[in-house]
């Protein structure tokens, strides 16, 4: 009698096993432990225009009020469906219409707002402190905070919006409440926070409540102002050329816990050396025109366009004029346990 080839007694044992929720380690190990990053997320480049046409168009459809937030958002092709712009984060482009409001509540998730196009009346306001907004700006609105956007101007206000949904929905922890009025009540002005504790110093009887920073708004005229103070000494990073992280001016950390948000500048004609972490990272592009090569795609950018460089992939960013570009991660959480690894081309 001819035994069962052990390829069979293998496949009919784990095809038995399977059924009562058991899976044998070694028909999946491989592909559960791997021998370096294999991201399922691709390169993706999204021109602003191109998402704005259909953003004004959803615009026309429903209010803000009725969306509760009138965002598309941008889904990586590598993983479509899932709303996540990397297996970790969220990305979408938000617009507040004149005259509208986005009712107020909050969430377990953290967010930030990164201005687009609009401001002279636009606004976000955080647990009371009322925000303008510019392009350039960069406004925080941390996790179990309430927070409600404005659009006072004349004009249409729209921002990228960066969330750690993915993350939260990761440990089933997400939790949303919202508030009895459209407007959580402004009881604080414009700037409030920056000045108490973005100035280099802090109140005397300040201590934090929670791992963010106390500052609400980043504004994009002081950001400028310190890398044009930077780039005096030409003193570029080959990777980077010289970039900045947003901190919690109270412990130097990152701004938020588990999202790290970055501005970098590029000189004109700079060509970056091949660099790779294990932190996916979205860009945004503040000014000027280059692209970017990630492995053996080249993504062309301007102003107001978004792009996504996935985990451990070689890349370099190409400027052809000088270049300014924001950027968010989840660096922070990579850090914090100890996964966090980048390859300078010195491996």
């Amino acid at each position: 009698m001819t035994e069962t080839p052990k390829s069979e007694k293998l496949s009919s044992f784990s095809d038995k096993v399977t059924k009562d929720n058991i899976r044998p380690l070694w028909d999946v190990l491989s592909t559960l432990v791997t021998p370096e990053p294999k991201s399922r997320c691709e390169a993706a480049l999204w021109k602003y225009n191109e998402v704005r046409p259909l953003l004004m168009e959803a615009g026309g459809l429903l209010t803000a009020k009725e969306a509760e937030r009138r965002v598309l958002i941008l889904e990586n092709p590598g993983i479509p469906g899932e709303s996540k712009i990397t297996t970790s984060l969220y990305a979408g482009i938000q617009l507040v219409l004149p005259g509208e409001i986005a009712p107020a509540h909050k969430h377990s998730q953290s967010a930030f707002r990164f201005v687009l196009e609009g401001g002279d009346g636009a606004y976000t306001a955080v647990n009371g402190e009322k925000a303008y907004m510019e392009v350039g700006d960069l406004i925080l609105t941390p996790s179990g905070t309430w927070h409600d956007h404005g659009n006072e101007s004349d004009n249409p206000v729209i921002w990228l919006d960066g969330l750690d949904i993915p993350i939260v929905q990761f440990f089933d922890a997400s939790f949303m409440e919202h508030h009895t009025e459209d407007e959580h009540p402004h009881v604080k002005s414009d700037g409030d926070s920056l000045a108490r504790y973005g100035s280099g110093m802090l109140p005397m009887d300040y201590e934090a409540e929670m791992p963010t920073s106390p500052v609400i708004k980043y504004p994009y005229s002081r950001t400028k102002q310190i890398l044009n103070k930077m780039k005096e000494t030409k003193d570029w990073d080959p990777c980077h050329g010289l970039k900045l992280m947003y901190v919690n001016p109270s412990d130097g950390k990152s701004a938020m816990p588990t999202l790290g948000a970055y501005m970098q500048l590029l000189p004109a004609g700079f060509i970056t050396s091949s660099y790779r972490s294990t932190d996916a990272t979205i860009y945004s592009v503040v000014e000027g025109n280059g692209k970017t090569k990630i492995g053996d795609k080249i993504l062309e950018w301007g102003p107001k366009d978004t792009f996504v460089v996935p985990s451990w992939h070689h890349h370099q960013h190409i400027a052809d004029s000088e270049c300014v570009l924001f950027s968010f991660s989840d660096r922070p959480v990579q850090k914090a346990l100890g996964l966090w690894r980048e390859d300078r081309g010195n491996r």
